[in-house]
Protein backbone atom coordinates (compact mmCIF):
# COMPACT_ATOMS: atom_id res chain seq x y z
CA UNK A 1 0.00 0.00 0.00
CA UNK A 2 0.83 3.64 -0.94
CA UNK A 3 0.22 6.76 1.22
CA UNK A 4 0.04 10.05 0.01
CA UNK A 5 -0.20 13.15 2.24
CA UNK A 6 -1.39 16.77 1.42
CA UNK A 7 -0.40 19.60 3.51
CA UNK A 8 -2.58 22.44 2.41
CA UNK A 9 -2.63 25.94 4.94
CA UNK A 10 -6.41 24.43 5.88
CA UNK A 11 -6.28 20.78 5.33
CA UNK A 12 -4.19 17.88 5.81
CA UNK A 13 -5.43 15.03 3.35
CA UNK A 14 -4.64 11.56 3.66
CA UNK A 15 -4.88 8.99 0.94
CA UNK A 16 -3.99 5.13 1.11
CA UNK A 17 -3.58 3.60 -2.12
CA UNK A 18 -3.99 -0.49 -2.77
CA UNK A 19 -2.81 -0.59 -6.30
CA UNK A 20 -4.88 1.80 -7.91
CA UNK A 21 -7.57 1.36 -5.67
CA UNK A 22 -7.99 4.55 -3.11
CA UNK A 23 -9.38 2.65 0.29
CA UNK A 24 -8.61 5.17 2.82
CA UNK A 25 -9.42 9.45 1.70
CA UNK A 26 -9.80 11.85 5.42
CA UNK A 27 -9.21 15.08 5.82
CA UNK A 28 -7.35 16.51 9.29
CA UNK A 29 -7.68 20.44 10.32
CA UNK A 30 -3.66 21.79 9.76
CA UNK A 31 -2.26 22.40 12.99
CA UNK A 32 1.41 24.38 13.13
CA UNK A 33 1.82 23.99 16.75
CA UNK A 34 1.91 20.23 17.01
CA UNK A 35 4.67 18.15 17.58
CA UNK A 36 6.08 14.96 15.34
CA UNK A 37 4.47 13.13 18.03
CA UNK A 38 1.25 14.30 18.10
CA UNK A 39 1.19 13.87 14.36
CA UNK A 40 2.01 10.22 15.04
CA UNK A 41 -0.84 9.64 17.61
CA UNK A 42 -3.11 11.05 15.48
CA UNK A 43 -2.19 9.00 12.18
CA UNK A 44 -2.07 5.99 14.29
CA UNK A 45 -5.63 6.83 15.57
CA UNK A 46 -6.73 7.29 11.53
CA UNK A 47 -5.75 4.39 10.59
CA UNK A 48 -7.25 2.25 13.26
CA UNK A 49 -10.29 3.68 12.94
CA UNK A 50 -10.27 2.56 8.74
CA UNK A 51 -8.37 -0.54 9.83
CA UNK A 52 -5.30 -0.16 8.25
CA UNK A 53 -2.03 -1.66 9.66
CA UNK A 54 0.49 1.20 8.83
CA UNK A 55 2.88 -1.70 8.67
CA UNK A 56 1.77 -2.72 5.49
CA UNK A 57 2.44 1.03 4.22
CA UNK A 58 5.01 0.19 1.91
CA UNK A 59 6.02 3.62 1.21
CA UNK A 60 4.42 7.33 1.57
CA UNK A 61 4.90 10.76 -0.48
CA UNK A 62 4.62 13.82 0.83
CA UNK A 63 3.39 17.11 -1.02
CA UNK A 64 3.62 20.70 1.25
CA UNK A 65 2.42 23.84 1.05
CA UNK A 66 3.24 24.37 4.84
CA UNK A 67 6.82 23.72 5.70
CA UNK A 68 6.65 24.56 9.13
CA UNK A 69 5.05 21.62 9.75
CA UNK A 70 6.36 19.14 6.74
CA UNK A 71 9.55 17.94 8.94
CA UNK A 72 6.55 16.94 11.94
CA UNK A 73 4.98 15.12 9.67
CA UNK A 74 7.45 13.45 7.83
CA UNK A 75 9.07 12.60 10.91
CA UNK A 76 5.90 11.17 12.33
CA UNK A 77 5.82 9.04 9.00
CA UNK A 78 8.69 7.50 8.88
CA UNK A 79 7.91 6.40 13.05
CA UNK A 80 4.58 4.78 11.93
CA UNK A 81 5.81 3.17 8.08
CA UNK A 82 9.13 0.62 7.00
CA UNK A 83 9.06 1.87 4.06
CA UNK A 84 10.63 5.53 2.06
CA UNK A 85 8.82 8.78 3.17
CA UNK A 86 9.75 11.02 -0.48
CA UNK A 87 8.53 14.47 -0.03
CA UNK A 88 7.60 16.69 -2.96
CA UNK A 89 10.48 19.04 -3.51
CA UNK A 90 12.37 20.60 -6.64
CA UNK A 91 14.99 17.96 -7.91
CA UNK A 92 12.32 14.97 -7.60
CA UNK A 93 10.99 13.79 -11.19
CA UNK A 94 7.68 14.79 -11.80
CA UNK A 95 7.17 14.06 -15.73
CA UNK A 96 6.46 17.99 -15.87
CA UNK A 97 8.17 20.58 -17.74
CA UNK A 98 7.32 23.16 -15.47
CA UNK A 99 7.70 26.20 -18.11
CA UNK A 100 7.46 29.09 -15.65
CA UNK A 101 10.15 32.00 -14.39
CA UNK A 102 11.25 30.51 -11.78
CA UNK A 103 10.17 26.44 -11.54
CA UNK A 104 11.73 25.82 -7.89
CA UNK A 105 8.77 28.57 -6.80
CA UNK A 106 6.14 25.98 -8.02
CA UNK A 107 3.59 24.91 -4.79
CA UNK A 108 3.99 20.91 -4.29
CA UNK A 109 0.06 21.02 -4.60
CA UNK A 110 -0.36 22.60 -8.09
CA UNK A 111 2.68 20.50 -9.31
CA UNK A 112 0.88 17.28 -8.33
CA UNK A 113 -2.28 18.25 -9.08
CA UNK A 114 -1.18 19.10 -12.50
CA UNK A 115 0.56 15.64 -12.59
CA UNK A 116 -2.60 14.12 -11.73
CA UNK A 117 -4.07 15.62 -14.50
CA UNK A 118 -1.53 14.30 -17.20
CA UNK A 119 -2.36 11.06 -15.55
CA UNK A 120 -6.07 10.48 -15.54
CA UNK A 121 -7.49 13.09 -18.15
CA UNK A 122 -6.67 14.16 -21.99
CA UNK A 123 -4.42 17.02 -22.05
CA UNK A 124 -4.46 20.13 -22.43
CA UNK A 125 -6.08 20.63 -18.81
CA UNK A 126 -6.74 23.45 -16.46
CA UNK A 127 -6.92 22.28 -13.74
CA UNK A 128 -9.51 24.57 -11.01
CA UNK A 129 -7.86 24.36 -7.48
CA UNK A 130 -10.48 25.52 -4.37
CA UNK A 131 -9.11 25.62 -1.68
CA UNK A 132 -7.74 28.06 1.10
CA UNK A 133 -7.06 30.02 -2.25
CA UNK A 134 -8.46 29.92 -5.45
CA UNK A 135 -5.97 28.50 -8.17
CA UNK A 136 -5.92 27.84 -11.82
CA UNK A 137 -3.27 26.37 -13.72
CA UNK A 138 -2.35 25.14 -17.27
CA UNK A 139 -1.11 21.89 -18.90
CA UNK A 140 -0.48 22.07 -22.32
CA UNK A 141 -1.08 19.13 -24.38
CA UNK A 142 3.28 18.22 -24.66
CA UNK A 143 2.98 18.40 -20.44
CA UNK A 144 4.24 21.98 -19.80
CA UNK A 145 2.90 23.35 -17.32
CA UNK A 146 2.44 26.86 -18.64
CA UNK A 147 1.48 28.88 -15.32
CA UNK A 148 -1.76 30.12 -13.87
CA UNK A 149 -3.37 32.22 -11.51
CA UNK A 150 -3.98 32.24 -7.72
CA UNK A 151 -7.15 34.58 -6.31
CA UNK A 152 -8.27 34.25 -2.67
CA UNK A 153 -10.60 31.29 -2.18
CA UNK A 154 -14.19 31.20 -1.24
CA UNK A 155 -13.37 30.49 2.89
CA UNK A 156 -11.17 33.74 2.64
CA UNK A 157 -13.84 36.32 0.97
CA UNK A 158 -16.62 34.89 3.01
CA UNK A 159 -14.52 35.45 6.18
CA UNK A 160 -13.11 39.15 4.86
CA UNK A 161 -16.64 40.40 4.59
CA UNK A 162 -17.91 39.22 7.90
CA UNK A 163 -15.03 40.34 9.75
CA UNK A 164 -15.26 43.93 8.81
CA UNK A 165 -18.94 44.20 8.34
CA UNK A 166 -21.32 44.57 11.90
CA UNK A 167 -24.42 43.52 10.39
CA UNK A 168 -23.28 40.46 8.01
CA UNK A 169 -24.04 37.17 9.55
CA UNK A 170 -21.47 33.91 9.75
CA UNK A 171 -23.57 31.72 6.37
CA UNK A 172 -23.39 28.42 5.42
CA UNK A 173 -21.30 28.15 2.48
CA UNK A 174 -23.81 26.53 -0.32
CA UNK A 175 -24.91 27.38 -3.74
CA UNK A 176 -28.02 29.70 -3.70
CA UNK A 177 -31.30 28.41 -5.73
CA UNK A 178 -31.19 31.87 -7.77
CA UNK A 179 -29.08 34.71 -8.07
CA UNK A 180 -31.13 37.38 -6.86
CA UNK A 181 -31.74 37.29 -3.45
CA UNK A 182 -34.66 38.30 -1.04
CA UNK A 183 -32.86 38.15 2.36
CA UNK A 184 -28.99 38.73 3.33
CA UNK A 185 -28.30 34.65 3.84
CA UNK A 186 -29.18 34.50 0.28
CA UNK A 187 -27.71 37.34 -1.39
CA UNK A 188 -24.13 36.66 0.59
CA UNK A 189 -24.24 32.85 -0.65
CA UNK A 190 -24.95 34.63 -4.28
CA UNK A 191 -22.35 37.03 -4.08
CA UNK A 192 -19.76 34.63 -2.64
CA UNK A 193 -20.84 30.87 -4.64
CA UNK A 194 -21.97 32.10 -7.61
CA UNK A 195 -19.64 35.28 -8.00
CA UNK A 196 -16.54 32.61 -7.62
CA UNK A 197 -18.32 30.51 -10.39
CA UNK A 198 -18.81 33.49 -12.60
CA UNK A 199 -15.03 34.74 -12.04
CA UNK A 200 -14.20 30.81 -12.71
CA UNK A 201 -15.53 30.83 -16.05
CA UNK A 202 -14.63 33.89 -16.98
CA UNK A 203 -11.32 33.36 -16.39
CA UNK A 204 -11.39 29.58 -18.43
CA UNK A 205 -12.73 32.22 -20.95
CA UNK A 206 -9.68 34.56 -20.68
CA UNK A 207 -6.81 31.38 -20.49
CA UNK A 208 -8.75 29.69 -23.17
CA UNK A 209 -8.22 33.01 -26.11
CA UNK A 210 -4.50 32.87 -24.85
CA UNK A 211 -3.34 29.25 -24.35
CA UNK A 212 -5.81 27.41 -26.47
CA UNK A 213 -9.07 25.11 -26.30
CA UNK A 214 -8.71 22.62 -23.55
CA UNK A 215 -9.50 18.87 -23.45
CA UNK A 216 -10.41 18.83 -19.71
CA UNK A 217 -11.00 21.35 -17.56
CA UNK A 218 -10.45 19.29 -13.69
CA UNK A 219 -11.73 20.98 -10.69
CA UNK A 220 -10.41 19.20 -6.91
CA UNK A 221 -9.78 21.15 -3.77
CA UNK A 222 -12.01 20.89 -0.75
CA UNK A 223 -14.12 23.85 -1.85
CA UNK A 224 -14.90 22.57 -5.44
CA UNK A 225 -18.00 20.00 -4.95
CA UNK A 226 -20.67 22.75 -5.34
CA UNK A 227 -18.97 24.56 -7.96
CA UNK A 228 -18.98 22.36 -10.49
CA UNK A 229 -22.26 21.95 -10.72
CA UNK A 230 -23.02 26.23 -11.13
CA UNK A 231 -20.05 27.15 -13.39
CA UNK A 232 -21.23 27.35 -16.67
CA UNK A 233 -18.19 25.33 -18.36
CA UNK A 234 -18.28 22.19 -18.04
CA UNK A 235 -15.73 20.81 -14.56
CA UNK A 236 -14.89 17.58 -14.24
CA UNK A 237 -15.34 17.30 -10.00
CA UNK A 238 -12.36 14.86 -9.25
CA UNK A 239 -11.54 15.49 -5.17
CA UNK A 240 -8.46 12.78 -5.24
CA UNK A 241 -6.76 14.91 -7.89
CA UNK A 242 -3.82 15.69 -6.09
CA UNK A 243 -3.34 12.32 -3.95
CA UNK A 244 -3.66 10.13 -7.38
CA UNK A 245 -0.74 12.97 -8.71
CA UNK A 246 1.26 12.47 -5.06
CA UNK A 247 1.08 8.52 -6.26
CA UNK A 248 2.12 9.08 -9.99
CA UNK A 249 5.22 10.97 -8.45
CA UNK A 250 6.05 8.55 -6.11
CA UNK A 251 5.92 5.70 -8.37
CA UNK A 252 8.22 7.99 -11.09
CA UNK A 253 10.81 8.31 -8.39
CA UNK A 254 10.86 4.46 -7.27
Amino acid sequence: MLLSVDIGNTNISLGVFSGDELILNCRLATERQKTEDQYAIQFTDIFSLYKIDPKEITGAVLGSVVPEITNAVKGALMKLIDGKVLTLAPGVKTGLNIAIDNPAQLGADLAAGAVGAMAEYPLPAFVVDLGTATKICVVDEKKNFRGGLIAPGIAISLKALTDISSLLPTISLEAPKKVCGTNTADCMQSGIILGTASMIDGLIDKLTEEIGEPKSVIATGGLSYFLSDVCRHKLIYDKDLVLKGLKAIYEKNN
